[in-house]
């Protein structure tokens, strides 16, 4: 377990949902990943950078795109690509099915892509973090725009609570 120091916070709101597969069950409370935005390949290339590597960021992303590039060429080519820590990337289809053998052709497959799994170094990371509730984006929303106008109060309704991203 991660001590004290080490957590990193992670944010959620609370929404209500239906149960997808029971839809007539209650509604019930579900928490929503308040995600911090994307990373970009240049940026983890300037990241990895800042922590010390002895390579500048152009070879850093350099590298970096080689792997991805390389790891589709693999994929294509019917590979299963093991990145160690990194996890691993399997090639998979998806397809039509057909009445018998004769009537199967390159056409039934809908889909060519690649399946990925974490490694274990991507497991087990609840150790390593401390969870925040916070407002929903909608209910931050809502309180910027009436700040902006000088209000106090903000209002959304329950209804548009609702709607909140997926979990």
């Amino acid at each position: 377990m991660a001590n004290q120091d080490s957590f990193q916070t992670v944010k959620y709101s609370l929404g209500l949902r239906p149960n997808p597969l029971h839809e007539s069950d209650p509604k019930k409370v579900y928490a929503n990943l308040q995600r911090n935005g994307v990373v970009s390949l240049n940026q983890l290339a300037r990241h990895i950078r800042e922590h010390g590597s002895p390579y500048g960021r152009d070879v850093i992303l350099g590298v970096l795109t080689a792997v991805v590039d390389c790891t589709r060429e693999f994929l294509v080519q019917g590979f299963e690509v093991d990145l160690g820590d990194l996890g691993r990337y399997k090639p998979s289809f998806r397809q039509r099915g057909a009445v018998d053998f004769e009537h199967f052709t390159a056409n039934n497959f809908t889909d060519y892509r690649a399946i990925y799994s974490m490694s274990d170094v991507f497991e087990n990371m609840l150790a390593d973090v401390q969870f925040e509730r916070v407002a929903t984006r909608k209910a931050q929303a809502a309180i910027v725009e009436a700040e902006d106008k000088g209000q106090t109060q903000a209002d959304w309704t329950e209804e548009e609570e609702e709607e909140e991203e997926e979990p």
